[in-house]
């Protein structure tokens, strides 16, 4: 068996449906009256995870699996679902606000503002990596790296006045 392909297909699956889930939860908030805030950026992030999940299943199906950073990667999607869970229906891929909500203070954002951005980081990072893929791990994570600047900051504004 090619655990590459299994781990492979295991992280595709799971990002398709986290689409899914974001797109119904997205929908909501919009009808509940929220509105998107930086939806300029939104197609850049998709082209760069489209192209790393992609990248991963051209370069990655011939290369050996470090279990331990499958070990570390695994935590990681732990990490993800406890975010996903804190903020349940709230909980999309795009920047919606919802006038008169307040921001999420429970889980893992009484540690961080963004944990989301935090597991996304070392996400790009550790998979490839766990696929002896050096470079693609450092180039994916750099280029990561920028468009969630990018997206913090618009992010950040969006919730400026909740956050007073």
């Amino acid at each position: 068996m090619n655990w590459t392909i299994v781990i492979l297909a295991l992280v595709t699956l799971q990002r398709l449906g986290e689409l899914a889930l974001a797109k119904r939860n997205t929908a909501k908030l919009l009808a509940s009256g929220g509105y998107e805030i930086g939806a300029a950026h939104y197609p850049i992030i998709v082209a760069f995870h489209s192209a790393w999940i992609l990248g991963l299943w051209w370069f990655a199906p011939s290369q050996t699996v470090n279990w331990i950073l499958i070990g570390v990667f695994a935590v990681l999607q732990a990490l993800r679902a406890w975010v996903i869970a804190t903020l349940g229906s709230r909980w999309t891929t795009r920047i919606i606000r919802v006038p008169g909500e307040t921001l999420v203070a429970r889980g893992p954002f009484r540690f961080l503002n963004h944990p989301n951005y935090a597991v996304v980081v070392a996400e790009i990072f550790v998979l490839p990596l766990a696929f002896g893929l050096v470079l693609f791990s450092i180039i994916g994570g750099l280029i990561n790296i920028a468009i969630l600047a990018w997206r913090i900051r618009i992010e950040n504004a969006a919730l400026a006045p909740v956050r007073h």
